[in-house]
This record gives C-alpha cells, sequence and structure tokens, in this order.
C-alpha cells in the first residue's frame, strides 16, 4: 500500500508539470531536444555544405550569397540568438522538474521515515513482551529446578539414611551370630 502511494506520489510530479505546461514551453523542448542531436548536428553539417557548394559552384548560374557566405552568416546568427533563449527556457523547465522532483523526494523520505519509526515501534514492543515472557518463563525454570533440586537433597538423605540403616543391620547382625 505504501509503496502504490510513492508510485502514485512519483507519478503525480510529471502529471503537475505537464498540468502547467504551455505551447511555448513545448516548443522550446522540442527546440531543445532537436538542438541536441546528432540529426541536427549533421543536418546543419549538410545544409551548410550544400548551401555554400551552391554559392560557389553556381550550378544555375544564381549566385545568392558569395564568398565570404554573409547570408549565411547572418542565419547562423540569426539561429544562434533564437535558439539559446529556447534552449534556457527547456532547462529551466527541466530545473522546475529537479525541484517539484526533490520536493516530492523529500515527502516521499519523510513518509519513508515515518513508517521506519512506526516499525521500530512495534518490533521494541514486541522485544519488551518477548522479555517479560522470557522473564516468567525463566522465574518458572528457576522454581522447578529448586523444587527438583530439593527432591535430589531428599532423595540423597532417604538414601543415604537408608544405607546407615542397612549398615547397621549388618554390625548387628554380625554381632548376633
Amino acid at each position: 500500500d505504501v509503496t502504490k502511494n510513492l508510485l502514485y506520489e512519483y507519478q503525480d510530479v510529471q502529471e503537475q508539470l505537464d498540468s502547467r505546461i504551455t505551447f511555448g514551453q513545448k516548443v522550446a523542448d522540442e527546440v531543445a531536444r532537436f538542438g541536441g542531436s546528432w540529426t541536427f548536428i549533421l543536418s546543419f553539417i549538410a545544409f551548410m555544405g550544400i548551401w555554400m557548394a551552391l554559392n560557389v559552384i553556381q550550378p544555375f548560374g544564381i549566385s545568392f550569397d558569395k564568398y565570404p557566405f554573409i547570408l549565411l552568416n547572418l542565419a547562423l546568427s540569426t539561429l544562434a540568438a533564437v535558439q539559446a533563449p529556447l534552449i534556457m527556457m527547456s532547462q529551466n523547465r527541466a530545473s522546475d522538474y529537479d525541484r517539484l522532483q526533490a520536493r516530492n523526494d523529500y515527502h516521499v523520505n519523510k513518509q519513508s521515515k515515518e513508517e521506519i519509526r512506526f516499525l521500530h515501534e512495534k518490533i521494541d514492543h514486541l522485544v519488551q513482551q518477548d522479555q517479560s515472557d522470557l522473564l516468567t518463563i525463566q522465574k518458572l525454570q528457576t522454581e522447578m529446578i529448586m523444587a527438583v533440586s530439593q527432591q535430589v537433597e531428599k532423595m540423597s538423605d532417604d538414601i543415604r539414611m537408608m544405607k546407615e540403616k542397612g549398615l547397621e543391620r549388618e554390625i548387628h547382625g554380625d554381632e548376633s551370630n
């Protein structure tokens, strides 16, 4: 039951974050996800290579961005200027998620600590109850040992007395003969 509650609370963090997400945040997450991938890097290198090749070779006799590729430079600067804030927005969302997760972890740990404390109390109670039962058993065993010891002592006295009587009979029997 506790595990189910902990799992529900964990899912609740993601649901909490997803319920407040805006369109701009979704876009920022997707830009950051794509911008930080090998697909983006390789496609961007290919795009720049094609751009430069078209402008240097001029296959159709048209050159829209001659060397030193000022338009490409402007496009790269614009891309960097737009992409950087979007990535920072995505990182802020990740930071919000981390804060929510940390808060949730704190509450889960607090709840777990309370459950562990409760189990310790139960175990302590059982140990005390066992100690009380063990003391009662030990007292009964001591009483039984004392009773057996008294019986052995009485039997020993009886045997000693019987031996003494037997010796007296032998002595008296020898005197009569």
